[in-house]
């Protein structure tokens, strides 16, 4: 799943044939099973129905996580009648103080030591699958090589009564989700939390291991107000593919609400501790605000507002979140990685500092953070690859209206109406052209929608121009310069949507307004050149980026 999820086009014939096929490929992905490299051949063998077929995956894979919920809500019903056993093993459970839906947690006292325990084991037993196996024994491995105060400690893993299990330190405490039911936390008590959930994330970072699940539920605050860091059940190795048994490409891994984006668009080649960062980010979040990052009625709504919305500003919420502390949540939860925080030290450090009254970076205004966010590439650059080859045919049009237009200028021609026809019926051709070849690309997302509205206004306001000189008694072309500050004004926006680096088209545009002033006789054929070179230059990178 990409950050933007297509809608369904209309259903004309070709479109409908369209649907038909990526509902037989989506059906017989299902019915296979299949893995990240047999995902990948459909996709090679169907490039043109690709993107579509990888999203369509996701969201199936998204949707079959909340059914999945759905079941192991009914399962915890019927698990919590049962019986529970006296003795498993080594150990004498006592209470049961968890349950999610691959494992039960009791709190046990192992006989052999005769020490209280914490003990999980696997819900289903014998009759788990092999997924539910894989996961379940590396979450142990990986909790057993981190050995870290803020981390619960592994002790033995094993298997009784045909149950595989692992014990753990048992922590004398609560969950900081039972915490948050009763609204925001103090903001130096939540700050000092994450102070310490982050300083945990860090030393797995540095043993080479992404958690990939932070969330309330998976930290425990001791009595003494400790927390520690549990459930590595989606863990990883970093830069490593031994998860790829358990983790394929096009599937959405995480909980919804506190999963980066990148989780969230099932693109497992682009998670690591930058994901990690932005859970933490939305942790911090929810313990200072007392909502988590985003709400909806279904999981699959919280991935699409993860993937296309911005959260509320804390403060927001809570007035009483000093201006540092948003600054920091803020910078963590940032969707292009680069912006967030390079490590979870980094946002430690940020949080003391703001703990001591001291400069927090989050919140510097150095020349090179201020150039680095306005120049970088939003969360929605990736559209740009249904649009390159179609720019840079955009680009020639409008260049050959603008010769076209420039010579019947040199050429005396008063009639004020043919260049208005030539803006309108020529271009609106060409849009209309122009707009089918993309909608054959594949169903048209509402950012895109977005940019074609502003573009078809602009398109608009300058065959609007002609009427306006004949009003005001002007000259055919005497307002020609207003074409490239509407054109500037386009490339502005662009740059909001898409990237900073459109900043400097829009400049370049506005620039040339003035020089088109000067040079009345060639002022379309400098326009014409100019914005050309604007559409033609990011069509030519993103062609080449496909």
């Amino acid at each position: 799943m990409e950050d933007n999820i297509r809608p369904f086009p209309s259903h004309d014939a070709s479109s409908y044939e369209r649907d038909i096929q990526l509902a037989e490929l989506l059906s017989q992905l299902q019915l296979d099973g299949v893995d990240s490299s047999e995902l990948d051949e459909v996709c090679a063998q169907h490039p043109d129905l690709a993107d579509e077929l990888r999203q369509l995956w996701a969201m199936v894979a998204v949707t079959d996580v909340a059914a999945e919920f759905s079941v192991e809500i009914e399962n915890t019903v019927d698990a919590s009648t049962t019986v529970m056993p006296d003795d498993f093993g080594d150990y004498e459970l006592i209470e049961e103080i968890g349950r999610g839906g691959m494992g039960v947690v009791y709190k046990a006292r192992q006989k052999s030591l005769n020490r209280m325990v914490a003990v999980k084991m696997l819900l289903q037993g014998d009759l788990a699958t092999v997924e539910q196996q894989g996961r379940f024994r590396q979450e142990a491995e990986s909790a057993a090589g981190l050995t870290h105060a803020g981390i619960v400690p592994v002790y033995e893993v094993g298997d009784a009564d045909g149950r595989p299990y692992f014990s753990m330190k048992f922590i004398d405490g609560k969950p900081l989700s039972d915490i948050l039911l009763s609204g925001p936390m103090d903001i130096s008590h939540a700050c000092g939390i994450a102070i310490q959930v982050c300083d945990a994330i860090h030393f797995a970072h540095r043993k080479g291991i992404l958690h990939r699940d932070l969330k309330p539920s998976n930290i425990l605050i001791d009595s003494y107000g400790h927390a520690h860091v549990t459930d590595f059940g989606l863990a990883k190795q970093i830069s490593t593919d031994t998860d790829k048994d358990l983790t394929q490409t096009g599937v959405v891994i995480g909980t919804p609400a506190y999963m980066s984006p990148e989780q969230a668009a099932g693109e497992r080649g682009e998670i690591g501790t930058h994901s990690d960062i932005y859970s933490l980010g939305a942790l911090l979040y929810h313990m200072i605000t007392g909502r988590p990052l985003f709400q909806a009625a279904t999981p699959v709504d919280i991935v699409l507002m993860v993937l296309q919305e911005e959260p509320v500003s804390p403060r927001l919420l809570n007035s009483k979140i000093p201006r540092d502390v948003e600054m920091i949540v803020q910078k963590s939860i940032q969707k292009p990685v680069d912006l967030r925080y390079g490590s979870a030290e980094s946002l430690s450090a940020d949080l003391s500092a703001f703990l001591h009254d001291e400069v927090v970076s989050a919140r510097s205004g150095r020349l090179g953070h201020v150039v680095a966010r306005l120049f970088s590439e939003t969360h929605h650059s990736h559209i740009l690859q249904n649009w390159g080859r179609l720019w840079m045919w955009h680009s020639l049009a409008l260049f050959v209206v603008c010769v076209v237009t420039n010579l019947m200028h040199l050429n005396q021609i008063e009639n004020r109406w043919s260049y208005f026809a030539l803006w309108t019926a020529g271009l609106g051709a060409w849009s209309s052209v122009f707009w089918g070849m993309r909608r054959k690309m594949g169903p048209v997302t509402f950012v895109e929608r977005q940019i074609a509205h502003a573009w078809g206004a602009s398109m608009l306001a300058i065959a609007l121009l002609f009427p306006v000189e004949w009003l005001l008694d002007q000259p055919p072309l005497a307002l020609a310069p207003v074409l490239a500050l509407v054109s500037g004004t386009v490339f502005t926006m662009k740059a909001g949507i898409l990237g900073g680096r459109f900043y400097i088209h829009a400049i370049v545009l506005f620039a040339t307004a003035p020089v088109m002033a000067v040079f009345p006789r060639y002022a379309l054929l400098v326009f014409g050149a100019v914005s050309a070179l604007c559409f033609f230059i990011p069509g030519l990178q993103a062609s080449r980026r496909s």
